[in-house]
Order: C-alpha cells, then sequence, then structure tokens
C-alpha cells in the first residue's frame, strides 16, 4: 500500500514511547511512519493523530516501502535479542545507507556490535538512549545519540525539533561513536537509581525520625523543589504524597508494597563502573537497596529476631533538623551526581568516546528523568574546563560541597543512633571523605596482600615493586 507521500521518518514498536514520539515529530511538520505487527496498536496510533501527517502499518514491507530514501528506522522494542531479530528482519528489505537506529535501553556492547556488523554490510546506525517517558516522547525528551555521526547529522533537524527544549536549546546532541549514547544513557539510569533510593530514604527520615504524616512530607517536598533541589523526581513525589484515588480516604502510597523492581540498567552501571575501576558506590547502594527490598519475608523473619529499642523521634528543634536535612540532601545529590560524571569521564578516555561532558550535562536539564537545577551547575563547571576530570575540583561547586556537610554530618549521625538505615546518605559521605583524603590506609592493604599472596607492594619515594619475607621478619621481631 502506498501513501500519497514517502515518509520521513518510521518507528518499529507502538508502545507507549514509539507512538508518543511519532505524534510529538508528526506535530512538528514531519510525516511519520508507525509501524507494529499487532494491528489495535496501529489503531491506536491512528485514533490519537488528530489528522496530522502519520501512517500506520501493520506489514513490514508496506510500512519501509513508504520511507523515502535514505530510509530512516527506529527501533524501540525490548533491549536484547529482539532488537537482533527486527535488525534481521528489516535487512532484506533496505538498501544500503540507510539508518537504522535503536531507541531502546541496549546495552552499550551490543551497540558496539551492531554499530560495526551493520556498517561493514553498509548501513549506518545510531545507538540513541531516550528518556523522560510517556510524557518526554509526546512533549520534548532528552535524546542522546552515538554511532554514524553522518547519520546523525541527516537526522538532526528532526531530533532537535522534538527534543526538550531549555533556554531555547534542544536537549539533544551527538556523543560520540558506537556506543557513547547508549552509555550515556545507562550512566543516567544509574544517577536515577540513587537518586529515587536518595529521595526514599528521605521519606524514612522524615516519617520516622519527625513524625510526619503524608501531608506534611508533601509539605516539604514541595518547598524544597521551589529552591535550589529542584527536579523532575522531586517533583512528581511531591504529588505522590497527596494522591489519593477517587474515593478512597487514605493515601495511595500507603497501599504500595515496599518491594521495588529494576529493568538493570542500575546494575550495568555498577558492572562496568567496577570494571573501569571508578567507584559509584551511590549507584551501588541504590542497586544493592533495591535487590534487598525483594526479600520481603526474609525481612520480616529478620526483623521478627531483632527486639531494636525504640526509636526516638526530633521532638525539639524541628526545623533545624529540616535545615540539616536539606543541606543532606543537597549534599549527597551532588557527590551522585559527581560520580556518574567522573564515570563518564573515564569510559570517554578508555573507549575513546571524547564525549564533551558539558553537553551531557547540558541536555539532561530538559525532558530526562534525571533533569535537575543543578545540572546547570555541572553544565557551567565543565564548560570552564572541558578537561575537569570530577567536578568536586570546580571552585563553585566546592563553595556548595562546603556549606552543605555539616548538615549531612549531622543527619548520618543521627540517624545512626536512632537505628535508622540510610545507606545512600552514609555512601555518599565516606566517599566524600576517602576523596579528600591525602593519605588513605590503603598502605595496610599492600602490605597484607604482600603477606599472604606474595602480590608485592610499593615503597614511598621509591621506584619498583618490593616483596617481605613477613613470617620470617616476624618470627625475627618476637624473638
Amino acid at each position: 500500500m502506498k501513501t500519497d507521500k514517502q515518509l520521513s521518518f518510521g518507528i518499529i514498536g507502538l508502545g507507549t514511547m514509539g507512538r508518543n514520539l511519532l505524534l510529538n515529530m508528526a506535530e512538528h511538520g514531519f510525516a511519520v511512519a508507525g509501524y507494529n505487527r499487532h494491528e489495535d496498536k496501529v489503531a491506536l496510533l491512528m485514533k490519537e493523530s488528530n489528522g496530522n501527517d502519520v501512517h500506520g502499518f501493520s506489514d513490514l514491507k508496506d510500512f519501509i516501502g513508504n520511507l523515502k530514501t535514505p530510509r530512516a528506522v527506529m527501533l524501540l522494542v525490548t533491549a536484547g535479542k529482539a532488537v537482533d531479530e527486527v535488525i534481521a528482519e528489516m535487512l532484506p528489505l533496505l538498501s544500503k545507507g540507510d539508518i537504522i537506529i535503536d531507541g531502546g535501553n541496549s546495552h552499550f556492547t551490543d551497540t558496539e556490535r551492531r554499530c560495526k556488523d551493520l556498517e561493514e554490510k553498509g548501513f549506518r546506525f545510531i545507538g540513541m538512549g531516550v528518556s523522560g517517558g510517556e510524557e518526554g516522547a509526546r512533549k520534548g525528551p532528552s535524546m542522546m545519540p552515538g554511532g554514524n555521526k553522518e547519520a546523525y547529522e541527516h537526522l538532526q533537524q528532526l531530533f532537535e525539533a522534538v527534543a526538550a527544549k531549555v533556554n531555547g536549546e534542544p536537549c539533544v546532541t551527538y556523543l560520540g561513536p558506537g556506543g557513547a549514547g547508549h552509555f550515556v544513557k545507562m550512566v543516567h539510569n544509574g544517577i536515577e537509581y540513587a537518586l529515587m533510593q536518595l529521595i526514599a530514604e528521605t521519606y524514612d527520615l522524615l516519617k520516622n525520625e519527625l513524625q510526619f504524616d503524608n501531608t506534611s512530607i508533601h509539605n516539604v517536598f514541595k518547598q524544597w523543589n521551589e529552591g535550589r533541589l529542584q527536579s523532575f523526581l522531586l517533583e512528581i513525589t511531591t504529588d505522590i504524597f497527596a494522591f489519593k484515588q477517587n474515593g478512597a480516604t487514605g493515601f495511595l502510597l500507603d497501599d504500595i508494597k515496599d518491594e521495588a523492581k529494576a529493568k538493570g540498567t542500575g546494575k550495568w552501571t555498577s558492572q562496568i563502573a567496577m570494571d573501569l575501576q571508578v567507584p559509584v558506590p551511590a549507584i551501588d547502594t541504590a542497586v544493592a537497596m533495591r535487590d534487598l527490598s525483594k526479600f520481603k519475608s526474609l525481612r520480616k523473619q529478620i526483623a521478627s529476631m531483632f527486639d531494636e529499642p525504640s526509636q526516638t523521634p526530633v521532638t525539639q528543634n524541628k526545623n533545624e533538623y529540616l535545615i540539616n536535612l536539606e543541606k543532606a540532601f543537597y549534599f549527597s545529590m551532588v557527590i551522585t551526581y559527581s560520580q556518574g560524571m567522573h564515570l563518564l569521564y573515564k569510559a570517554s578516555h578508555e573507549f575513546k568516546y571524547n564525549i564533551a561532558l558539558d553537553k551531557v550535562a547540558k541536555i539532561w536539564r530538559g525532558g530526562c528523568i534525571i533533569r535537575s537545577s543543578f545540572l546547570e551547575n555541572i553544565y557551567q563547571a565543565f564548560h570552564n574546563n572541558a578537561n575537569l576530570e570530577h567536578i568536586l575540583a570546580d571552585a563553585a561547586i566546592q563553595a556548595q560541597i562546603k556549606e552543605s556537610l555539616p548538615g549531612i554530618r549531622a543527619i548520618v549521625s543521627n540517624a545512626t543512633l536512632n537505628g535508622i538505615g540510610i545507606p545512600t546518605y552514609a555512601s555518599t559521605l565516606n566517599y566524600f571523605y576517602y576523596l579528600k583524603s591525602e593519605k588513605m590506609p590503603s598502605n595496610l592493604i599492600q602490605a597484607q596482600r604482600d603477606y599472604f599472596g606474595a602480590h608485592t607492594y610499593e615503597l614511598i619515594g621509591k621506584e619498583g615493586s618490593f616483596h617481605t619475607d613477613w613470617i620470617t621478619a616476624t618470627e625475627k621481631i618476637i624473638r
């Protein structure tokens, strides 16, 4: 079936993201096509098209045949095997020079492989992370493309038109070759995990330390979101603490199980960070706490075995506590972003992506899940110094950390004394202490490794590696 005109862009996969992104493109004046083998998905797309230049197909050959050349086809399907299967199904219908875009949450190593394989066959491939959920796809997401630069430039006008805008600037930019785009999206999701865990721990403190009800917690988050902590995640959290279903007397939040699910991108961030030997303990902790939440029956069993002294709520100086908590949250938020950006810095060099970190911060300012006012600070830090290794080396951010430090010290100390676990808060504080430590106790670890495994050690002021027969030496000392 041929349409009256050839269409400029096509999407395979008409779930929430695919459908809304197509509608977004059509509203910006692009003639677009959507494919899904399920006709009800195609029908829903057409129903919501509002007369715009959107065309739906349930036949793959018709879909591709109606795209103008060079064809540009974006996949929004489940990451993994499904992406390879759809590509294999498409290739016989495509021509050399056509562009394939994977817009799902693919692992960056899969993107590296696909990019190389498809370019050897004469096709151009883009791996592009897309963030913002349903609303972002419809009104303007943050998009993180990498791969074939020529292909990006061919589609740049379309991507910039549909992306979120901050100060009139689109939240999309070319990030680098191969899997650069999906690597950046993976780190974005790792930061997202940590920030969500941080907010959950804050909820725990407000509920158990201050004995606040949901309305009071809503008010705290609302106030914070109007200040320097402004972010999308705090915005939606504020809404959650005010939400009641029609006819319900209680809040929906109180009926939701405390078992959090995950799709794996946080875990991927921790895994590659360990491979690159870049510490990201806030992300690691958030992943671990999601995993721990799933052991509900075990947690109930263990809880019944330990009779902790009853917690002592804060009854005096609640305003002072809230001031410290705001500072603690800001501190941990800054450290969380810093760990993610440090990982990007190291990966950019290791994989030769040459990612401009100021551009990453710039496109994260709008459309994506981790957007926040603090990203402007990160953007300015890297804009002022493109070779900045860690944002805590930036003078302006240093001043903010110093101002917030007393707050997190007070909060972590008080929670520990009261038996309340706040692992992400504690991990960011301990990371900071060691990061600013000119001398860590790791010399002991070197000695231990040499003692039991003859792994050698290095000496201060001397070149080379050294080994000691510790057992013989110890016997001589004892004698």
